[in-house]
């Protein structure tokens, strides 16, 4: 059976629930930068800690600027600016110079992933099946195992490759998640199949599945698929035999600063919406 591909309307919808972090001023307009005189680039971050760094770095350049760290649906974002015509353009003011405004075009927009899921990525994709085999066998991994497969990982990967706009999504393929009727609704639970920012959040999340499941499934290997977002909303976007309808993308869960309650975490990550602000850069 094939199923129909997915809209632009669908697929924004599919990516809503997912924030993304930018730095901006405190009436929420994006903050520019400039690495040199004919590039513009603007930075969006799947992990809130790598947008206050470079909030820290920001400030310490500009003390005068009122910066912020905001945060946007990745929905709202995708198709408008990360994905839009490179050529549109966008009015830029300088720092402290409210009055003039510079129409320009060519603004890169950059989705950054989080460093740990794409070491991850490229160590999936260059560690070796004996290596695997050694893990699974109980081996430890030494400190010297560990820096060898970092630097293949670093050198060796066909994918990846870039440390912004290659986004990796992780999945099981033996996995699933149950979304039961929402109140007041009947109806069957939906069977959803999870993917995943985190590939630690999903191994996590197999680990717990496991502990919990029948004596006869404890041995299953988990088939861990990976790909990336673009890959995957290209695939959405046309027909295809996969019911993307039926997928879950899972946000990333923030981790709990040092000195902070992981609970506090937990609360604002089940809805990591509701602390969203603006549902565009209509102004960067």
């Amino acid at each position: 059976k094939m199923y129909p591909a997915m809209s632009q309307e669908e697929i924004e919808d599919w990516l809503e629930h997912i924030p993304v972090f930018a730095v901006t001023d405190s009436s929420g307009s994006g903050v520019v930068l400039k690495p040199d005189d004919d590039t513009s680039v603007f930075y969006f971050f799947l992990n809130p800690l790598a947008a206050n760094a470079t909030l820290t770095q920001l400030k310490s350049a500009n003390e005068d600027m009122d910066l912020k760290v905001s945060a946007f649906s990745l929905g709202k974002i995708w198709f408008k600016l990360l994905n839009a015509d490179p050529n549109q353009e966008v009015l830029l003011k300088s720092p402290g110079d409210d009055d003039s405004t510079k129409a320009t075009k060519g603004v890169q927009y950059r989705l950054v992933p989080d460093t740990k899921d794409l070491l991850g990525a490229r160590m999936l994709l260059t560690m070796s099946p004996e290596d695997g085999e050694k893990l699974k066998a109980g081996e430890t991994m030494t400190p010297e195992m560990a820096q060898k497969a970092v630097e293949k990982a670093m050198t060796e990967s066909p994918k990846f490759k870039n440390t912004f706009n290659e986004i990796p999504i992780f999945t099981i393929a033996q996995m699933r998640m149950q979304k039961q009727p929402s109140e007041g609704e009947t109806g069957e639970p939906v069977t959803l199949l999870p993917m995943y920012f985190s590939l630690q959040n999903m191994v996590g999340t197999w680990q717990q599945f496991m502990s919990q499941s029948s004596p006869e499934m404890q041995g299953i290997e988990p088939a861990i698929n990976l790909l990336s977002l673009h890959d995957l909303v290209d695939m959405m976007s046309k027909e295809s035999e996969i019911d993307f309808r039926h997928v879950v993308l899972v946000p990333p869960v923030p981790e709990a600063q040092p000195g902070q309650m992981p609970s506090s975490e937990a609360s604002s990550a089940a809805d990591p919406m509701a602390s969203m602000g603006g549902a565009t850069l209509g102004d960067v």
